[in-house]
């Protein structure tokens, strides 16, 4: 029982990224916790942790053994609902992380459907859109779009969402005509201001490869921003279904060159490489490899 008490405590230090934030958490002294992680190096003969008076950062060896202390953790945590009945009961609490638009314009509304469904599961949404390591930053899940994916993590291809260009209707009918990519150059483009995206486009239609370079006087790092420039007829954009697919059935955006494709976005599940996942982590994943490819501009990713 003191290994897993041990166990859960350096587990909570790197959730924490303090020795002193557990010691207040637990109600115990910060020279109490730093003993037993000394203890545990001490036993393992390895440096787990770099301290500084700021910071707490895991070695190698202290992420491996984190990871290792989670599974062991949530097994033992198993274990004893399995004793009281429990076992088929998805409780606990889950950390995720998603991507800023995709969460706050789609994914918000089915966490909240997810919830509804498993009463007994606390979710923590966390919305950024750097691509982050899983077991550092203490995430259970994470849903991400691209091929960029966090390192030492196991990925799931669900869904994918073409790339469409955009304008609204009123400036389609005053802005010169777009039969061809390289139409673009004469149109004021709104371009996503984040790497590699930019405003490089690589169009296709058969065997025919074009790429252009769409310069405009506004560019923006937000989705739901850049969906907002197209409502208000600022410019012509690229974007993935997802974000504009219920604009375009509602007349407000209408798709431009739409026989030429652009490069797909992919949305992966993620999560850490351990092969033990905790019953509620698996409910999520499921609701979400089902739901997520029904949402408007997605479709389920083909099984290979």
């Amino acid at each position: 029982m003191d290994s897993l008490i041990s166990m859960r405590l350096y587990a909570r230090a790197l959730e924490l990224g303090s020795l002193s934030a557990v010691a207040r958490e637990e109600n115990i002294g910060q020279p109490t916790m730093s003993k037993m992680i000394s203890a545990i190096e001490k036993d393992l003969g390895v440096r787990l942790l770099h301290r500084t008076t700021t910071s707490l950062t895991p070695t190698e060896e202290g992420r491996r053994y984190y990871e290792r202390c989670k599974q062991i953790l949530e097994e033992y945590a198993e274990a004893v609902a399995d004793v009281w009945g429990q076992t088929q009961r998805p409780v606990g609490k889950l950390t995720v992380s998603a991507p800023i638009g995709l969460g706050e314009l789609r994914l918000n509304a089915l966490v909240l459907q997810f919830l509804e469904k498993y009463p007994e599961i606390e979710i923590e949404l966390n919305l950024t859109d750097r691509i982050i390591d899983l077991v550092d930053d203490g995430i259970d899940v994470a849903i991400r779009i691209g091929d960029e994916l966090p390192p030492n993590a196991i990925a799931r291809g669900i869904a994918w969402s073409s790339r469409l260009l955009v304008a609204t209707p009123e400036y389609v009918k005053r802005a010169p005509r777009v039969r061809r990519p390289e139409d673009l150059l004469k149109h004021r483009y709104i371009g996503y201001a984040r790497a590699p995206i930019g405003t490089r486009l690589e169009f296709s239609k058969g065997t025919e490869k074009i790429v252009i370079s769409a310069e405009g006087r506004y560019n923006v790092n937000s989705s739901l921003a850049l969906r907002e420039c197209f409502l208000k007829g600022a410019g012509v954009g690229s974007a993935p279904a997802w974000l504009v697919q219920d604009l375009i059935d509602a007349g407000s955006l209408v798709p431009l060159l739409p026989k030429w494709d652009l490069p797909r976005h992919t949305i992966h599940l993620i999560s850490p490489s351990r092969r033990y996942q905790p019953l509620r982590a698996r409910v999520f994943l499921e609701f979400m490899a089902e739901h997520i490819p029904a949402l408007p501009g997605l479709h389920a990713a083909t099984v290979r």
